[in-house]
């Protein structure tokens, strides 16, 4: 997996779309830290692509969900507890 940088991204993108095209996959990086993933598409393929990527962040939100549940001890509610608590903040929001 190969790494540039926003100022590569910005300076040198001829580089970069080279790179893209030859590795698929590029992350760049600001300040040594990843902040966006560049991938090759085509024509043919930049729905699906899109598809797949926005699957893969639903993916990831449910199971960060599901960690923060088993953390917090609210993995093993009931369903009537979890009415009682959707009522409880349905309440408070209309005071």
């Amino acid at each position: 997996m190969k790494f540039i940088t926003v100022r590569d991204l910005h300076g040198r993108s001829g580089q970069v779309w080279a790179t893209l095209a030859r590795e698929r996959e590029v992350i760049v990086t600001s300040n040594g830290k990843p902040i966006a993933i560049l991938s090759a598409v085509s024509e043919d393929t930049i729905e699906e692509s899109l598809a797949a990527v926005r699957r893969a962040r639903a993916v990831a939100a449910v199971e960060k969900m599901q960690r923060r549940s088993i953390q917090m001890g609210t993995d093993s509610l009931t369903h009537r507890e979890i009415e009682a608590e959707i009522t409880a903040v349905r309440k408070a929001r209309r005071r």
